[in-house]
């Protein structure tokens, strides 16, 4: 899920506390969150950290519904990510008709995301989504590999639930509510990833238009503790705008267009993603 592990990279964006009201203000867009009715005991328990859980294969589908974040097979996303130092990226991002079966017994979908710099591919990640039956997003792995002049530099970051001691985690709650934290993956020492639900009212402003009542979460890497990461989710569309307030380098990733693709589409080996 490379938005949480190498790409999270994007402080563009300045975060005030006011209250019970957080601020968030960029260049091109206004996020403004407002007091909400919070998670509560009644919700369904969500898995934190290292925490082993066991998943009954028979609770999971690959057809993923959920309002924020719907993964049709042939539907793809297309962002534009700007590095801070004028430097640009093109990341697309398909649902492919492919599914997996992973270690831990869950057959998930299959999703590419491809990231590109002058035409040239730097990163290209398999990711393996499944959603359960109360309709939250589990992630169950990847395979990823960072390129530079056409040659593999790293697949860092890989791992697939069930294997080596590596669990899966939530992407999104079936229903999210401000104060809802999870853990996004975890792969000791290689993807401890977390979120948390900040509100479900926000506004945001992209390239491909103006979205309301849309999700924010706060993303964190346990192993990389100063980074810090603002996703911003619009019903229906899926991510819109992602934004890094603290990490190594300033940037942020704006979604450009969505369309409809042949479901075969990016289903090529790492760096070949056809």
């Amino acid at each position: 899920m490379k938005e949480e592990t190498n790409r999270a990279r994007r402080p563009l964006a300045v975060l005030a506390a006011l209250g019970g009201t957080a601020v968030l203000l960029s260049a091109c867009s206004t996020i403004v969150g407002t007091t909400e009715p919070t998670a509560t005991g009644r919700d369904r328990a969500l898995p934190l950290g290292s925490e082993k859980v066991t998943l009954d294969p028979k609770d999971f589908s690959v057809e993923i519904t959920n309002r924020y974040w719907p993964m049709k097979p042939g539907t793809r996303w297309t962002y534009r990510e700007s590095d801070g130092s004028g430097g640009v990226l093109d990341v697309v991002v398909t649902v492919t008709g492919d599914t997996r079966k992973i270690a831990n017994g869950v057959t998930a979908r299959v999703v590419r995301d491809t990231v590109s710099q002058g035409g040239a591919i730097v990163e290209d990640t398999i990711d393996w989504y499944a959603q359960d039956s109360q309709g939250a997003i589990w992630y169950l792995g990847e395979q990823t590999a960072e390129f530079e002049n056409g040659v593999v530099t790293s697949t860092a970051g890989s791992f697939e639930a069930g294997v080596d001691g590596a669990q899966p985690g939530i992407v999104l709650p079936a229903e999210p509510l401000p104060g809802q934290k999870y853990r996004q993956e975890f792969y000791r020492g290689q993807a401890e990833d977390n979120g948390e639900v900040v509100s479900v009212t926000e506004m945001a402003t992209v390239p491909l238009g103006h979205f309301t009542e849309v999700l924010l979460t706060r993303d964190t890497i346990t192993i990389e503790p100063d980074v810090l990461q603002y996703k911003l989710y619009a019903p229906g569309v899926g991510p819109v705008l992602i934004l890094d307030v603290a990490g190594p380098s300033a940037g942020r990733e704006e979604l450009i267009s969505v369309t409809v693709v042949p479901s075969d589409t990016g289903t090529g080996p790492l760096g070949e993603p056809r």
